[in-house]
């Protein structure tokens, strides 16, 4: 199983910057084989994806359910099995009226239109599906996150899940069709947290440690919280017109907190290299990182132009792009 390109529209997203990246920390740390890699903000997981099958043993974690189950197919897993089959009897599957339609679709009384009507329902009938098949944990989150995957290419979002649009664009009339989240194949075993970063540190340690925090005050638990709703399945009452469930907030999109907690998490990482993405329109400043990271041992940046996340073209709510700078603060620690 070949991984593909990452195919979740996903903002803050380092697809595009893996060049970079990737460069920066091999010309910095030099071979890779032997070493343990982690990365605490894993999101979509592109970067750990990326060094998978350049290090000995990666570590992934995020807060956020989606990215787990994203990061437990596309890292956990490295052996290949047969798939083909089960992907055929769900894509089969007629849909059922279940919670997402119920709640995110306009069939379900709650003014919300997140997916056709259509398509809520086969998301209801594949993800339940999936549920009543989980007697194999690997296969379990393939599937889980194809469907992930899936629903999102048909999502009527201009973006995100803070809101969705009056009218079905053209890609959300689409039928959904389950397509298979491809992982890549290799002989190690990895681990993958779902738990806070700061709290991740006390317990692990390795060579690289790669950091992609949020930026901004922007939620993650906010702007996706229909795919985290997708992937728990669990019961709760949505709140509001959008539909929200609770999510946590991250003191790292809080401007009085980031510093203090960014400098506990620098101070108890246990890893020589350390590498941070971050940009110009941090809540953090190139100095304050630069003041932070330099306590604990040489400390140098890199930086790129970099064009920052637009919207969806296939909607009326367009974002214009704009150029930022990316850096990639780095630390060898003392």
């Amino acid at each position: 199983m070949n991984s593909p390109r990452v195919s979740l529209n996903y903002i803050g997203s380092k697809l595009r910057l893996l060049p970079f990246i990737s460069e920066t920390i091999i010309n910095i740390v030099g071979d890779t084989t032997a070493f343990t890699f982690a990365e605490p903000f894993a999101g979509t997981g592109v970067v750990a994806r990326h060094f998978k099958s350049k290090v000995r043993h990666v570590i992934v974690n995020d807060i956020e359910p989606y990215s787990f189950v994203l990061n437990r197919n596309y890292i956990g897993n490295h052996i290949p099995f047969e798939y083909q089959s089960l992907l055929a009897e769900l894509n089969n599957l007629h849909g059922v009226e279940g919670q997402i339609y119920q709640n995110y679709c306009l069939g379900g009384n709650h003014g919300r239109q997140y997916f056709s009507d259509e398509n809520g329902k086969k998301i209801d009938g594949i993800r339940q599906k999936i549920a009543e098949w989980r007697t194999d944990e690997k296969v379990y989150y393939f599937l889980l996150a194809s469907l992930l995957e899936s629903a999102d290419r048909v999502a009527n979002v201009a973006s995100v899940y803070g809101a969705f649009l009056k009218r079905l664009k053209r890609t959300a009339q689409k039928p959904l069709f389950l397509e298979p989240a491809l992982f890549e194949a290799n002989e190690h075993d990895h681990e993958i947290y779902n738990i806070d970063a700061n709290a991740l540190m006390r317990q692990i340690s390795g060579d690289i440690l790669y950091l992609d925090p949020p930026y901004n005050a922007r939620q993650y638990g906010a702007n996706y919280h229909l795919l985290n709703t997708i992937a728990l399945y669990d019961e709760f009452v949505p709140r509001g017109k959008t539909g929200l469930r609770d999510y946590a907030r991250s003191p790292y999109c809080q401007q009085h907190k980031v510093a203090t907690v960014f400098e506990d998490l620098i101070a108890h990482a246990q890893f020589r290299y350390i590498f941070l993405s971050y940009n110009n329109e941090g809540l953090m400043s190139a100095a304050e990182v630069k003041s932070i990271m330099s306590k604990y041992g040489d400390y140098s940046l890199k930086k790129t132009d970099y064009q920052r996340f637009k919207a969806d073209k296939d909607s009326n709510r367009q974002h214009k792009a704009c150029q930022t700078e990316e850096y990639l603060h780095i630390l060898v620690k003392g």
